[in-house]
C-alpha cells in the first residue's frame, strides 16, 4: 500500500528564508489506524486530527534526551475542532496553535484525517508570521505554479492521501525557536443517514496534554431534531465531560477538559484521549413527501418517508469461497450469514451462490424465506470449505440467470425488489478474467429493475473494478476491512438494505428550477434519505412546488409540495451557528458527485472531457478539492507555495466516486402537469357548483360540526336536518353495509370547554373499513393511516398526496380535504376544520359529506346509511313558527307525524370558514322519528364496529 503525503518543512528563521521540499511517494510508509499488510485495523471512516513533534539531531544517542526536551519546550497551545451542521452538510475547522519555547528550531507536523467523502475547501497556515492561504485551481494549474515555485527553491510539497477510508492532509513544519505556528483547515460534507441516523466522527489523537482542547458541534436542522447522542468512546474517566443542550430546531455537544481531566494518571504527562468522538442524530420525518429547503436561490430536498410497509426481496447472496477465503475472512462471512439469513421475512425469496473456480447452488431457484430453509441455508453455508480459483463472471451471470427466469415464468411479486449481493477478497483468476469483458457482460444481461451490490472485502482486491460494476447495475460497492469485525461491517452493510419501501421514485419539479441533480432513483431503503438538490431560476418566487411519485408494497403514491421561499433565510439570519451558503455548497457537492459517477461510466473519451469540465467549473466557484483540482498554498509575504492535491487509487483501477442508485429525470412531465394517472373522485364532491338563487346545485348527505346531519332525499329534493350530541369518547355509526362488507364509524371529541352552558362535540375520528379489501381507513385531524393486514401507511394533513391501492384511490388536498374512492361505486369526503390553536373552547374537528348515488346494498343501515333507500316523505301544513323567519310544518314519515322547523345548515366543501347556507326542514329531539330506533342505538364499541341486529329497527 502506497501513502502519499504533504511534508511542508519551512525553515523560516528570521535570518532565514528559504524552503526544504520534502515530496514523494512514501510505499513503505503504513498510514495511522493500518498495518503493514494494508489491512486497516480502527474501522469505518474517521476524522483524525493528530500532532507529531520531532527535532533535527545528528546524533542518535541523544534521542530521548531531546525529546525530553521537546516534551519541555513545544507546547501545544491550543487544539480545537468546530463543526457546524445545517441542514445535514457540515463545515468542519481543525485549527490548533503551536509555540516553540526553545531557542532550537523544531519540526512540527499538522495531520488531519478526514471522511473520504468530504472535501477540503481552504487550509491556512502561519509560521513565524508568515502566513499561507489556499486557493482552488484546476489540478494541472495549480502543478504548474507550484512547479514554478518548487524551481525557484520557495516550494513545499504535495499532499496526497490513502484512498482506502480516509483522506489524510499532513504538513510538516519546522517551527524556529521562540516562534508560533497556527493551522486551519476547513473541510465540508453532506452527512449521509443510514439506518436512520446522521453521523459526525472526529479522531482526537492529540498524543500530548494540551492547554486549550476544546470540541464543538453545533446542530441546526430546520426540520427540527428528533433525537441525539454523543456517547463517550474515550473511557470512563472522561464521563460526564460530554456536554449536549438540544433545542427543536438545533443542538450543541461540546468536549473541553482540562489538563488535569486529559491525563492516563494523576502524574502522567501523556494524554488519555486516543478515540472517535461521535455525535449520532435525526431529524423529524413528518411529512411522507419530504421537506424542502430553499436558501439563496437553491433548493434543498430531503426525502425519507416512514411508516411504509416494506417491499419483498428476492435476493441472491453470491459468495466468494476461494483459497483466498480460508481463514478468518470465511468464519466472519459465515457469522454474518446467520445473522442476515435469519433476518428475512417470510414473504422474501432467496438463494445462494457459493463460487471459487466452480459455481455451486444452494438451491437453483428461489425459495421462499421460511424457517425450514432458513436453516438449511445456514447449514449449508457453515460446511463451505474455501479452495481453488475465483470466476466471478460465471457466478454474477448465474445469479442474473436465476432471477431473469423467475421473472420470466412470474414467480416475482411485481411489486417485489431484486438484487444480488456479491461477496469477494479477490480478483477474477479463472474463466473470462479481463475485467472489462466481466462488466459488458453483466451488463448486458442484467435487468433493469435488478441490482447489484459488490462487497469488497480487503486490499487485495480491485475495488474500483466492484464499484464501476454495481455502479452499472443499480447498485454501489462497499469496501469491507478484513479481520476488524468484518462479520459487523458485513450485518450493517445488508441492515441498510434490508428494508426496501419504495421503488420506483421520480421527483419532479416546476420549470422554475434549472441544474437538477439526480431526481429519478430505483429504490429507497428503510433508514435511508434521498436528497436532491437544485438552482432557481427566479430567486425569489414566492413557492415552490414539486410532485414526487413512487410504489411501496401495496400501493401508488404521489405527494404534492408546496413550499414557501422566503422564511427559511429570515430564520438562518438570525441563527449564530449556521451555514449561511448551506444550500448552494450542498448542490454543488451533490452534483460533483453524481458527475464523478457519471464520469466514471463515460462510454467516450469526448462524453469524459465533457463531464470533466463541468466538474471544474463547479468546483472552481465553490473551492472544493476534486479529482480534477488541487489547492494552492501561498504566502503573499515569502511567495513559498504548497500544493495540496486530491487522492489517487492505490490501484490502478477503473473508476472513482460515489454510488448513484438511479439516474437524471426532467422536469414535471406533461400528464403531471395536467391530470393524475389515477382515478379522481367526482369534482362535484370535493367542489360542487353554487347557484346564487338554488344554492348548491348537487345537494349531498353530509354531517358537520356539532355534529349536525343533513340528508339529502333526491327523489323528493328535501334536505333533512337533525343534531345528534353524544358524550365525548363515544362512536357513531354513520354506516354499516355487512353484504358489501363496508362500515363508517365516527369518534366523538368534545371542545375545550363549555359555552354558554354547552360542550360542543364534534366527530375528531373517522374511520372506514372494507372487510373484503381488507382495507381500513382511520383519518383524525393530523394523519390519515391506512391498514392493510399488518402494513400500515401513514399520509400527513400537512401535505398533499395521492395513493392507490387495489382499486381504492385517496387523495389529500393539504390542510383541506381527503377523498377516498372506491372504484366507480362509492366516493367520501372528509374536511378538516382547523381552528385557532389558542381558542378558549373550540378544537379542530372533521366534516364527513358522501353522495347519494354511492352503490351499498339493500342492507345498508346506520345513521346515514339507512337513508340510501329513501324513505316517503309528506311535508304539509306549513305555518309561521316562534321565529317569524324559521316557518313549521307537519311531516310524514316512517308511519310518524313530526313537527318539523325550516333553518339553515352549513355545506363547507366550497368555503371552509364561512360555509355555503343549505335550507332544510329540521327534526327536534336526536332526529326522532325520522332515523330508525334512538341515537343511542348507533353507538358502537370500537372505530370499525359493524351495526348489531340493524334488522331490529
Amino acid at each position: 500500500m502506497k501513502l502519499l503525503i504533504l511534508c511542508a518543512w519551512l525553515f523560516l528563521a528570521p535570518e532565514i528564508q528559504s524552503l526544504e521540499i520534502i515530496a514523494g511517494d512514501f510505499s513503505d510508509v503504513a498510514p495511522i489506524g493500518t498495518t503493514g499488510s494494508d489491512e486497516i485495523v480502527d474501522g469505518p471512516p474517521i476524522n483524525i486530527n493528530r500532532y507529531e513533534r520531532r527535532h533535527k539531531r545528528s546524533d542518535d544517542s541523544s534521542k530521548e534526551e531531546d525529546e525530553d526536551h521537546l516534551d519541555e519546550h513545544i507546547a501545544i497551545h491550543s487544539y480545537k475542532v468546530k463543526s457546524i451542521i445545517t441542514s445535514r452538510f457540515a463545515e468542519t475547522v481543525f485549527s490548533t496553535k503551536i509555540v516553540n519555547k526553545d531557542l532550537r528550531p523544531q519540526d512540527v507536523t499538522f495531520n488531519v484525517e478526514i471522511p473520504k467523502g468530504a472535501y477540503i475547501s481552504n487550509f491556512t497556515m502561519t509560521v513565524n508570521g508568515n502566513t499561507f492561504v489556499g486557493s482552488v485551481h484546476e489540478r494541472s494549474v495549480a502543478r504548474n505554479l507550484y512547479a514554478q515555485a518548487r524551481a525557484q527553491g520557495k516550494a513545499a510539497g504535495i499532499l496526497r492521501t490513502s484512498a482506502h477510508e480516509m483522506e489524510s492532509f499532513k504538513a510538516e513544519v519546522n517551527v524556529p525557536g521562540g516562534s508560533k505556528a497556527s493551522f486551519e483547515l476547513y473541510c465540508q460534507e453532506l452527512l449521509q443517514r443510514r439506518l436512520g441516523f446522521y453521523e459526525q466522527t472526529i479522531i482526537l489523537r492529540p498524543g500530548n496534554l494540551v492547554k486549550q482542547l476544546q470540541v464543538d458541534v453545533y446542530i441546526f436542522e430546520p426540520q427540527g431534531i428528533s433525537r441525539i447522542e454523543a456517547p463517550n468512546m474515550f473511557g470512563a474517566q472522561f464521563d460526564g465531560l460530554i456536554r449536549m443542550t438540544k433545542g427543536e430546531n438545533k443542538a450543541h455537544v461540546s468536549f473541553k477538559p482540562t489538563v488535569d481531566q486529559q491525563r492516563k494518571c494523576p502524574n502522567c504527562t501523556d494524554s488519555a484521549i486516543d478515540g472517535s468522538f461521535i455525535v449520532r442524530y435525526d431529524v423529524k420525518q413528518e411529512l411522507n413527501g419530504g421537506s424542502i429547503q430553499v436558501s439563496n436561490g437553491y433548493f434543498a430536498h430531503f426525502f425519507a418517508p416512514n411508516n411504509l410497509p416494506p417491499l419483498p426481496k428476492n435476493i441472491i447472496f453470491v459468495i466468494d469461497v476461494s483459497g483466498s477465503m480460508w481463514g478468518i475472512k470465511m468464519k466472519q462471512t459465515v457469522e454474518a450469514m446467520a445473522t442476515i439469513l435469519s433476518d428475512l421475512r417470510p414473504e422474501d425469496h432467496f438463494t445462494i451462490i457459493d463460487f471459487n473456480h466452480n459455481i455451486r447452488f444452494w438451491n437453483d431457484k428461489l425459495v421462499a424465506a421460511t424457517p425450514i430453509f432458513v436453516e438449511d441455508a445456514k447449514k449449508y453455508i457453515e460446511k463451505i470449505q474455501p479452495n481453488g480459483g475465483t470466476n466471478i463472471n460465471e457466478a454474477i451471470l448465474s445469479a442474473i440467470y436465476i432471477l431473469t427466469e423467475s421473472n420470466k415464468l412470474g414467480l416475482l411479486d411485481p411489486r417485489s425488489v431484486s438484487f444480488i449481493i456479491m461477496v469477494s477478497d479477490g480478483d477474477p483468476t479463472v474463466g473470462e478474467i479481463k475485467l472489462s469483458n466481466i462488466q459488458r457482460n453483466v451488463r448486458r444481461q442484467m435487468q433493469e429493475d435488478f441490482s447489484l451490490f459488490c462487497l469488497g472485502i480487503g486490499f487485495d482486491v480491485d475495488y474500483d473494478f466492484l464499484e464501476r460494476m454495481a455502479l452499472e447495475n443499480q447498485g454501489f460497492a462497499r469496501r469491507i476491512i478484513a479481520n476488524v469485525n468484518a462479520s459487523s461491517q458485513l450485518k450493517d452493510f445488508y441492515e441498510e438494505v434490508a428494508i426496501p419501501l419504495l421503488r420506483k421514485i421520480d421527483i419532479h419539479y416546476s420549470d422554475d428550477v434549472t441544474d437538477v441533480t439526480q431526481n429519478s432513483f430505483d429504490k429507497y431503503f428503510s433508514g435511508s434519505e434521498i436528497i436532491v438538490a437544485g438552482k432557481l431560476v427566479d430567486t425569489k418566487p414566492s413557492s415552490f412546488q414539486c410532485l414526487v411519485t413512487a410504489s411501496s408494497a401495496k400501493d401508488d403514491l404521489m405527494f404534492q409540495i408546496d413550499t414557501p421561499t422566503d422564511e427559511l433565510d429570515k430564520i438562518l439570519a438570525m441563527q449564530k451557528y449556521v451555514l449561511p451558503d448551506f444550500a448552494k455548497q450542498l448542490w454543488a457537492y451533490l452534483m460533483i458527485k453524481q458527475l464523478l459517477s457519471e464520469r466514471v461510466l463515460a462510454q467516450s473519451a469526448l462524453q469524459k472531457r465533457n463531464i470533466t469540465s463541468r466538474i471544474l467549473a463547479i468546483a472552481l466557484v465553490h473551492q472544493f478539492v476534486t479529482p480534477v483540482t488541487a489547492m494552492l498554498v501561498e504566502s503573499e509575504e515569502t511567495g513559498q507555495r504548497l500544493l495540496a492535491d486530491s487522492p489517487k487509487s492505490t490501484r490502478n483501477g477503473c473508476c472513482t466516486g460515489t454510488p448513484v442508485i438511479g439516474k437524471k429525470t426532467s422536469a414535471i412531465p406533461t400528464w403531471a402537469k395536467h391530470s393524475y394517472s389515477t382515478p379522481q373522485p367526482p369534482q362535484q364532491l370535493i367542489r360542487p357548483e353554487v347557484d346564487s338563487k338554488l344554492g348548491l346545485k348537487i345537494p349531498v348527505t353530509s354531517v358537520e360540526n356539532d355534529p349536525h346531519f343533513i340528508i339529502h332525499l333526491p327523489k323528493s329534493k328535501q334536505d333533512i336536518c337533525f343534531n345528534i350530541n353524544p358524550q365525548p369518547g363515544k362512536i357513531l355509526n354513520l354506516v354499516s353495509d355487512p353484504i358489501k362488507g363496508i362500515v363508517i364509524n365516527g369518534k366523538i371529541i368534545g371542545g375545550k370547554e363549555a359555552k354558554n352552558g354547552k360542550l360542543n362535540t364534534y366527530f375528531g375520528i373517522i374511520g372506514l373499513h372494507f372487510t373484503k379489501l381488507n382495507l381500513s381507513f382511520e383519518i383524525n385531524t393530523e394523519k390519515i393511516r391506512l391498514k392493510d393486514g399488518q402494513h400500515k401507511t401513514l399520509l400527513w394533513w400537512s401535505e398533499s398526496s395521492t395513493l392507490t391501492h387495489a382499486g381504492v384511490v385517496v387523495s389529500v388536498q393539504k390542510n383541506t380535504n381527503v377523498t377516498i374512492t372506491v372504484g366507480e361505486d362509492m366516493a367520501f369526503l372528509i374536511l378538516l376544520h382547523r381552528v385557532w390553536k389558542n381558542h378558549p373552547t373550540n378544537v379542530d374537528f372533521l366534516g364527513f359529506y358522501a353522495p347519494p348515488s354511492n352503490n351499498f346494498s339493500t342492507s345498508v343501515h346506520g345513521l346515514i346509511g339507512q337513508f340510501i333507500h329513501e324513505p316517503e316523505v309528506n311535508v304539509y301544513n306549513i305555518r309561521q313558527g316562534s321565529d317569524p323567519d324559521k316557518p313549521q310544518a307537519t311531516m310524514e314519515v316512517k308511519g310518524h307525524q313530526i313537527t318539523v322547523t325550516r333553518g339553515l345548515q352549513k355545506d363547507y366543501r366550497t368555503d371552509t370558514v364561512n360555509g355555503t347556507d343549505v335550507q332544510c326542514w329540521f327534526i327536534h329531539n336526536s332526529g326522532k322519528g325520522f332515523i330508525d330506533g334512538h341515537f343511542k342505538d348507533y353507538l358502537v364499541p370500537h372505530l370499525y364496529s359493524f351495526l348489531n341486529h340493524p334488522q331490529a329497527f
